[in-house]
């Protein structure tokens, strides 16, 4: 079956790395895994972050330009090589899906979507018309996958009863993660503490400042910090951090995927406040190298986490709480190795890409056996 998939917010081959980039293209792959023929259909983006109406005007004006170029492209194709679902990746208020569902009324195939989010609260203000665009495209999805249960209980709200509606669980490719032998620190050596994340305006600007903030309030001081990313914030982040000192932390940059193993190896305890994050895509890397985590319990973090088995979820800006935990693993080296492991069995067992695609596959399964009805659609002269 060929499957027409697109990421209104960010294609899975945009440049700037981001958790977003990463689960489209693994999204993109599981299909694949599943034995579906995957086809990108457009790397149009539909993002808008500043609550600029007339930008999101604009927007959805050219979605539908580029939705109506798709829909003669797809029609001058034999029927055989059409798509046969539409299949859309992360769609909020902010970044809309104007495309996929003219795509698939007109072809006459499901319309299916991951990661959906809808916010009541966003119908008047800013983003309006971005919320327009998102509800619009969940209502008319034959099949949604929530990948949190906040993501569930949100989009149920709308949905009528003739939709399907399934938990996609976060899941990663923990292969890389989980053969690398953990690179043990020396005796008397501080413990290694890692935090991973882009340097951005916004939700991660105030992770990285609660993470400063947080970690004046450790009693054990026999830590280091090493920080992996980079991004237009940078300068924030340096200046929140240098109260922590420089013989202390180590900000390393941004590094590619592949080298990534290999840093998580280096440490002892993955750190991350997690402002406003959906899930976190590293705190699955983490637990698959094998390491405890303590994060805050925000939104779908709790989704990624087993709390209390593979590391600790704190209440969002309990800088004490966070700090607490962090001690308690410093003191502990067997809490550490047990969460550890815990961590690793977690997601090499259950957030593969393995049990993804099983999830994905039963879905569309259910879903092509409805197929919606095809509407008529005039190429332009």
């Amino acid at each position: 079956m060929r499957i027409a998939y697109y990421a209104p917010m960010k294609p899975p081959d945009a440049l700037v790395p981001s958790g977003d980039r990463e689960m489209a293209g693994l999204i993109a792959s599981t299909l694949v895994l599943a034995g579906y023929e995957v086809e990108i259909a457009s790397v149009f983006r539909s993002y808008e972050g500043e609550g600029n109406p007339g930008r999101q005007e604009m927007l959805r004006i050219g979605a539908e330009q580029e939705a109506a170029r798709l829909i003669e492209r797809y029609c001058e194709r034999p029927a055989e090589e059409r798509p046969q679902v539409w299949f859309s990746y992360h769609v909020y208020y902010k970044s809309p899906d104007w495309i996929g569902p003219l795509v698939s009324r007109a072809l006459g195939i499901p319309y299916v979507l991951a990661e959906a989010s809808y916010a009541a609260s966003r119908a008047k203000g800013p983003w309006a018309i971005g919320h327009l665009g998102a509800e619009a495209a969940i209502r008319s999805a034959n099949l949604i996958f929530s990948m949190t249960k906040i993501d569930y209980a949100g989009v149920q709200k709308i949905l009528t009863g003739r939709q399907i509606h399934r938990r996609l669980p976060p899941f990663i490719d923990p292969a890389p993660f989980a053969v690398m032998p953990h690179n043990e620190r020396a005796p008397g050596e501080p413990v290694r503490l890692l935090a991973v994340g882009m340097m951005r305006y916004g939700d991660k600007l105030e992770s990285y400042r609660r993470l400063a903030q947080y970690l004046t309030l450790t009693k054990r001081k026999d830590w280091t910090l090493t920080v992996i990313g980079d991004g237009p914030a940078r300068k924030e982040v340096e200046e929140a951090l240098a109260p922590l000192g420089d013989q202390r932390v180590q900000l390393k940059g941004a590094h590619p995927k592949f080298e990534m193993p290999k840093l998580y190896a280096e440490a002892d305890i993955y750190i991350w406040p997690a402002a406003n994050e959906a899930y976190g895509v590293a705190l699955l890397e983490a637990q698959a190298a094998g390491l405890p985590v303590v994060a805050g319990k925000v939104r779908g973090v709790p989704d990624v986490m087993l709390d209390g088995q593979t590391g600790f979820l704190t209440p969002e800006n309990d800088g004490e709480a966070f700090a607490g935990v962090v001690d308690f693993l410093i003191s502990d080296a067997d809490a550490r190795r047990k969460m550890g492991e815990t961590g690793r069995r977690f997601v090499t067992s259950m957030r593969t890409m393995e049990k993804a695609s099983v999830i994905l596959k039963h879905g569309l399964l259910a879903v092509v056996r409805n197929k919606p009805p095809r509407f008529a659609w005039r190429r332009r002269k």
